[in-house]
C-alpha cells in the first residue's frame, strides 16, 4: 500500500531500528516506546490487521513474536514482555512487545465485574459466532 507507513519501512523508504528480519516478518523498535526495548513485529505482506491475515501466516508470525520477545526479555532484563495487539493506530497488522518491569508504574486497562447474568449472555453470544 502506497500510504502505509509500515510498508514504507519494509521497502526501505523510511528508516527504522530493525532488530529482526526474515523473508516474511520484520521487527523494529517502536519510535515512541512505552518502555525502552518496545518492539513491533509486522508481516512483510500488507494485511490491514491480524483478523484478515491467513491463519497460517498469523501462526508463523507468533513464532517470530516468541523469538523476538525472548530476545527483548533478555536484552532489557525485564520481569516479562507484554504482547499486545492494538490494531487501531496503523492499518497494517502488528504486534507490540513491551518490556515490563515490576516498578514501571504502568497500569492495565480498567476492569469491572459482570452484572448478574451478563457473563453467560456474552459467553452464548461469542460461542454462537464461532
Amino acid at each position: 500500500m502506497d500510504d502505509c507507513i509500515f510498508c514504507k519501512i519494509i521497502n526501505g523508504e523510511i528508516p527504522s531500528a530493525k532488530v529482526y528480519e526474515d523473508d516474511k516478518f520484520l521487527a523494529f523498535l517502536e519510535i515512541r516506546p512505552v518502555n525502552n526495548g518496545h518492539v513491533l513485529v509486522i508481516p512483510k505482506d500488507h494485511h490491514k490487521n491480524i483478523w484478515v491475515m491467513p491463519p497460517e501466516l498469523l501462526g508463523e508470525m507468533m513464532g517470530a513474536v516468541q523469538k523476538v520477545g525472548s530476545a527483548v526479555k533478555e536484552a532489557t532484563n525485564c520481569h516479562y514482555v507484554n504482547v499486545t495487539v492494538m490494531g487501531v493506530d496503523i492499518d497494517h497488522a502488528h504486534i507490540h512487545l513491551i518490556p515490563r518491569h515490576k516498578d514501571d508504574g504502568l497500569e492495565f486497562w480498567p476492569q469491572h465485574d459482570y452484572k448478574e447474568g451478563e457473563m453467560n449472555e456474552f459467553k452464548e453470544k461469542i460461542a454462537s459466532n464461532l
